[in-house]
Protein backbone atom coordinates (compact mmCIF):
# COMPACT_ATOMS: atom_id res chain seq x y z
CA UNK A 1 0.00 0.00 0.00
CA UNK A 2 1.36 3.38 -0.98
CA UNK A 3 2.28 6.03 1.53
CA UNK A 4 0.17 8.61 1.35
CA UNK A 5 1.08 12.40 2.74
CA UNK A 6 -1.91 14.47 3.34
CA UNK A 7 -2.23 15.66 7.13
CA UNK A 8 -5.36 13.62 7.87
CA UNK A 9 -4.05 10.75 6.37
CA UNK A 10 -4.05 7.46 8.94
CA UNK A 11 -0.72 6.24 7.32
CA UNK A 12 0.82 9.54 9.17
CA UNK A 13 -0.69 9.16 11.87
CA UNK A 14 1.42 8.39 15.65
CA UNK A 15 0.85 7.50 18.76
CA UNK A 16 0.31 11.11 19.85
CA UNK A 17 -2.15 11.97 17.25
CA UNK A 18 -4.40 9.21 18.94
CA UNK A 19 -7.07 9.78 21.33
CA UNK A 20 -6.43 7.90 24.99
CA UNK A 21 -8.85 5.83 26.82
CA UNK A 22 -9.16 6.29 30.65
CA UNK A 23 -9.86 2.46 30.75
CA UNK A 24 -6.45 1.77 29.50
CA UNK A 25 -5.25 3.44 32.53
CA UNK A 26 -7.81 2.06 34.90
CA UNK A 27 -7.95 -1.74 34.30
CA UNK A 28 -5.57 -3.93 36.53
CA UNK A 29 -3.33 -6.30 34.42
CA UNK A 30 -4.36 -9.88 33.99
CA UNK A 31 -4.03 -12.38 36.87
CA UNK A 32 -3.25 -14.65 33.88
CA UNK A 33 -0.56 -15.30 31.25
CA UNK A 34 -0.52 -16.56 27.65
CA UNK A 35 1.28 -16.94 24.86
CA UNK A 36 0.62 -18.04 20.82
CA UNK A 37 1.24 -20.43 18.13
CA UNK A 38 1.50 -19.31 14.79
CA UNK A 39 -0.27 -21.10 11.92
CA UNK A 40 0.47 -20.41 8.06
CA UNK A 41 -1.67 -19.22 5.19
CA UNK A 42 -0.79 -20.33 2.32
CA UNK A 43 -1.03 -18.97 -1.42
CA UNK A 44 -1.12 -22.31 -3.10
CA UNK A 45 -0.48 -20.67 -7.01
CA UNK A 46 2.27 -18.88 -5.64
CA UNK A 47 3.38 -21.88 -3.63
CA UNK A 48 4.09 -19.00 -0.75
CA UNK A 49 3.08 -17.93 2.69
CA UNK A 50 1.00 -15.49 2.67
CA UNK A 51 0.22 -14.83 6.62
CA UNK A 52 0.27 -16.26 10.21
CA UNK A 53 -2.56 -16.76 12.20
CA UNK A 54 -1.62 -15.58 15.90
CA UNK A 55 -3.70 -18.79 17.69
CA UNK A 56 -3.83 -17.90 21.62
CA UNK A 57 -2.14 -20.65 23.88
CA UNK A 58 -0.61 -21.27 27.30
CA UNK A 59 2.45 -20.47 28.07
CA UNK A 60 3.07 -23.53 27.84
CA UNK A 61 1.06 -24.61 24.75
CA UNK A 62 -2.03 -25.06 26.60
CA UNK A 63 -4.95 -25.02 24.40
CA UNK A 64 -6.78 -21.96 23.51
CA UNK A 65 -9.98 -23.14 25.24
CA UNK A 66 -8.30 -23.07 28.64
CA UNK A 67 -7.36 -19.55 28.27
CA UNK A 68 -10.40 -18.22 26.72
CA UNK A 69 -12.01 -20.08 29.63
CA UNK A 70 -10.88 -17.14 31.99
CA UNK A 71 -12.03 -14.16 30.02
CA UNK A 72 -15.24 -12.55 31.41
CA UNK A 73 -16.62 -9.17 30.68
CA UNK A 74 -14.44 -7.89 33.75
CA UNK A 75 -10.81 -8.53 32.17
CA UNK A 76 -12.37 -8.63 28.54
CA UNK A 77 -10.74 -5.37 27.47
CA UNK A 78 -7.46 -5.87 28.87
CA UNK A 79 -6.97 -9.49 27.79
CA UNK A 80 -8.62 -8.05 24.05
CA UNK A 81 -5.45 -5.55 24.24
CA UNK A 82 -2.67 -7.79 25.54
CA UNK A 83 -3.42 -10.42 22.52
CA UNK A 84 -2.50 -7.88 20.36
CA UNK A 85 0.55 -6.72 21.82
CA UNK A 86 1.59 -10.27 22.51
CA UNK A 87 0.74 -11.42 18.92
CA UNK A 88 2.86 -8.46 17.37
CA UNK A 89 5.54 -8.90 19.72
CA UNK A 90 5.74 -12.77 18.88
CA UNK A 91 5.36 -11.93 15.19
CA UNK A 92 8.55 -9.61 15.55
CA UNK A 93 10.91 -11.94 17.68
CA UNK A 94 10.28 -14.99 14.95
CA UNK A 95 10.93 -12.59 12.48
CA UNK A 96 8.17 -13.59 10.55
CA UNK A 97 7.71 -11.43 6.94
CA UNK A 98 4.51 -11.86 5.96
CA UNK A 99 1.06 -10.60 7.71
CA UNK A 100 0.31 -11.59 10.68
CA UNK A 101 -3.54 -11.79 11.71
CA UNK A 102 -4.41 -11.13 14.85
CA UNK A 103 -8.46 -12.09 15.93
CA UNK A 104 -10.37 -9.28 18.09
CA UNK A 105 -13.01 -9.20 20.03
CA UNK A 106 -15.89 -6.46 18.81
CA UNK A 107 -17.21 -6.11 22.05
CA UNK A 108 -14.24 -5.34 23.98
CA UNK A 109 -13.42 -2.43 22.01
CA UNK A 110 -15.11 0.84 23.19
CA UNK A 111 -14.03 3.41 21.03
CA UNK A 112 -11.71 1.99 17.71
CA UNK A 113 -9.32 5.19 17.42
CA UNK A 114 -8.34 4.93 21.05
CA UNK A 115 -8.12 1.03 21.36
CA UNK A 116 -6.11 0.96 18.59
CA UNK A 117 -3.71 2.92 20.28
CA UNK A 118 -1.90 -0.08 21.63
CA UNK A 119 -1.17 -1.67 18.35
CA UNK A 120 0.68 1.45 17.04
CA UNK A 121 2.62 1.17 20.18
CA UNK A 122 3.40 -2.60 20.25
CA UNK A 123 3.95 -2.01 15.77
CA UNK A 124 6.79 0.56 16.80
CA UNK A 125 7.96 -0.98 20.19
CA UNK A 126 8.55 -4.13 18.09
CA UNK A 127 9.91 -2.67 14.64
CA UNK A 128 6.66 -4.79 12.86
CA UNK A 129 5.31 -2.78 9.99
CA UNK A 130 1.53 -2.13 10.74
CA UNK A 131 0.59 -2.61 6.92
CA UNK A 132 1.31 -6.47 7.95
CA UNK A 133 -1.37 -6.40 10.32
CA UNK A 134 -4.65 -8.52 9.99
CA UNK A 135 -7.71 -7.96 12.21
CA UNK A 136 -9.88 -10.57 12.21
CA UNK A 137 -13.37 -11.26 13.40
CA UNK A 138 -15.11 -14.64 14.12
CA UNK A 139 -18.96 -14.07 12.11
CA UNK A 140 -19.89 -16.25 15.21
CA UNK A 141 -19.58 -13.74 17.82
CA UNK A 142 -23.15 -12.57 18.81
CA UNK A 143 -22.28 -8.77 18.15
CA UNK A 144 -25.47 -7.21 19.60
CA UNK A 145 -24.42 -4.18 18.41
CA UNK A 146 -23.58 -4.29 14.29
CA UNK A 147 -23.13 -0.82 13.42
CA UNK A 148 -20.28 -0.43 16.58
CA UNK A 149 -18.84 -3.81 14.35
CA UNK A 150 -19.15 -2.21 10.94
CA UNK A 151 -17.41 1.12 12.77
CA UNK A 152 -14.48 -0.73 13.95
CA UNK A 153 -13.90 -2.22 10.37
CA UNK A 154 -13.56 0.88 9.04
CA UNK A 155 -11.82 2.91 11.08
CA UNK A 156 -8.71 -0.02 11.18
CA UNK A 157 -8.96 -0.21 7.51
CA UNK A 158 -9.05 3.71 7.94
CA UNK A 159 -5.57 3.31 10.00
CA UNK A 160 -3.90 1.04 7.05
CA UNK A 161 -4.37 -2.37 8.91
CA UNK A 162 -6.46 -5.30 6.76
CA UNK A 163 -9.28 -6.92 7.55
CA UNK A 164 -10.90 -10.19 7.48
CA UNK A 165 -14.03 -12.26 8.79
CA UNK A 166 -13.49 -15.76 10.07
CA UNK A 167 -15.32 -18.92 9.82
CA UNK A 168 -18.43 -17.21 7.84
CA UNK A 169 -21.22 -19.08 6.99
CA UNK A 170 -21.30 -20.47 11.25
CA UNK A 171 -22.71 -17.07 12.95
CA UNK A 172 -25.16 -14.99 13.54
CA UNK A 173 -24.55 -12.23 11.00
CA UNK A 174 -23.63 -13.80 7.78
CA UNK A 175 -24.61 -12.30 3.97
CA UNK A 176 -26.25 -9.18 6.13
CA UNK A 177 -22.89 -8.24 7.24
CA UNK A 178 -21.20 -8.75 4.22
CA UNK A 179 -23.59 -6.45 2.62
CA UNK A 180 -22.84 -3.88 5.08
CA UNK A 181 -18.83 -3.98 4.70
CA UNK A 182 -16.48 -6.04 2.65
CA UNK A 183 -13.31 -7.19 4.01
CA UNK A 184 -10.04 -8.00 2.42
CA UNK A 185 -10.19 -11.54 3.54
CA UNK A 186 -13.60 -13.74 3.61
CA UNK A 187 -12.43 -17.16 5.83
CA UNK A 188 -14.71 -19.80 5.05
CA UNK A 189 -15.66 -21.79 7.86
CA UNK A 190 -14.02 -25.14 8.39
CA UNK A 191 -17.68 -26.83 8.55
CA UNK A 192 -18.53 -25.88 4.94
CA UNK A 193 -14.90 -26.88 3.80
CA UNK A 194 -14.92 -30.18 5.38
CA UNK A 195 -15.25 -33.16 3.10
CA UNK A 196 -16.77 -30.17 0.42
CA UNK A 197 -15.61 -32.74 -2.41
CA UNK A 198 -18.38 -34.81 -1.78
CA UNK A 199 -21.34 -32.67 -0.15
CA UNK A 200 -23.24 -31.18 -3.29
CA UNK A 201 -24.89 -28.54 -1.17
CA UNK A 202 -21.37 -27.61 0.37
CA UNK A 203 -20.32 -26.73 -2.96
CA UNK A 204 -23.29 -24.83 -4.21
CA UNK A 205 -23.29 -22.76 -1.15
CA UNK A 206 -18.92 -22.16 -1.64
CA UNK A 207 -19.66 -21.50 -5.28
CA UNK A 208 -22.09 -18.71 -4.36
CA UNK A 209 -19.88 -17.22 -1.94
CA UNK A 210 -16.93 -17.18 -4.01
CA UNK A 211 -18.61 -15.76 -6.80
CA UNK A 212 -20.23 -13.21 -4.25
CA UNK A 213 -16.86 -11.76 -3.25
CA UNK A 214 -14.88 -12.11 -6.87
CA UNK A 215 -17.52 -9.30 -7.23
CA UNK A 216 -16.74 -7.48 -4.07
CA UNK A 217 -13.30 -7.60 -4.62
CA UNK A 218 -12.98 -9.75 -1.60
CA UNK A 219 -10.03 -12.93 -1.45
CA UNK A 220 -11.47 -15.98 -0.27
CA UNK A 221 -9.31 -18.28 2.23
CA UNK A 222 -10.59 -21.71 2.92
CA UNK A 223 -9.35 -22.78 6.69
CA UNK A 224 -9.42 -26.30 7.96
CA UNK A 225 -7.75 -27.98 4.87
CA UNK A 226 -7.44 -31.41 5.14
CA UNK A 227 -7.24 -33.01 2.21
CA UNK A 228 -6.40 -32.67 -1.29
CA UNK A 229 -9.72 -33.57 -2.53
CA UNK A 230 -10.97 -30.59 -0.48
CA UNK A 231 -7.83 -28.24 -1.58
CA UNK A 232 -8.33 -29.28 -5.52
CA UNK A 233 -11.81 -29.01 -5.24
CA UNK A 234 -11.75 -25.57 -3.87
CA UNK A 235 -9.05 -24.55 -6.67
CA UNK A 236 -11.56 -25.37 -8.86
CA UNK A 237 -14.06 -22.86 -7.73
CA UNK A 238 -10.99 -20.12 -7.54
CA UNK A 239 -10.03 -20.31 -3.81
CA UNK A 240 -5.90 -19.67 -3.91
CA UNK A 241 -5.68 -19.13 -0.19
CA UNK A 242 -5.35 -22.06 2.21
CA UNK A 243 -5.05 -23.10 5.91
CA UNK A 244 -5.22 -26.26 7.94
CA UNK A 245 -3.18 -29.09 8.59
CA UNK A 246 -2.45 -30.22 5.19
CA UNK A 247 -0.03 -27.75 4.73
CA UNK A 248 0.98 -27.27 8.53
CA UNK A 249 -0.07 -27.62 12.21
CA UNK A 250 0.00 -24.69 14.21
CA UNK A 251 2.98 -24.07 15.94
CA UNK A 252 3.76 -23.21 19.24
CA UNK A 253 6.10 -19.85 19.53
CA UNK A 254 7.58 -20.73 16.11
CA UNK A 255 7.20 -20.33 12.23
CA UNK A 256 5.87 -23.89 10.82
CA UNK A 257 7.09 -25.65 7.91
CA UNK A 258 4.98 -26.00 5.24
CA UNK A 259 4.34 -29.65 4.31
CA UNK A 260 6.18 -30.21 0.97
CA UNK A 261 3.94 -33.11 -0.57
CA UNK A 262 0.82 -30.09 0.40
CA UNK A 263 1.99 -28.54 -2.72
CA UNK A 264 1.61 -31.74 -5.33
Amino acid sequence: MPEKTTPNSPQTNTNTDLPSCNRCRDLEELDFDFSFAYQPIVNFFARTVFAHEALVRGVNGESAASILAKVTDANRYRFDQNCRIKAVEGAARLGIQEFVSINFMPNAVYQPEACIRSTFEAAQRYNFSKDRIIFEVIEGEDVSDRPHLINIFTEYRRFGFKTAIDDFGAGYAGLNLLAEFQPDVLKLDMDLVRDINLSKPKQAIVGGVVQICRELGIEVLAEGIETKAERDFLLGCGVTLFQGYLFCKPTFQAIGQINPDAWS
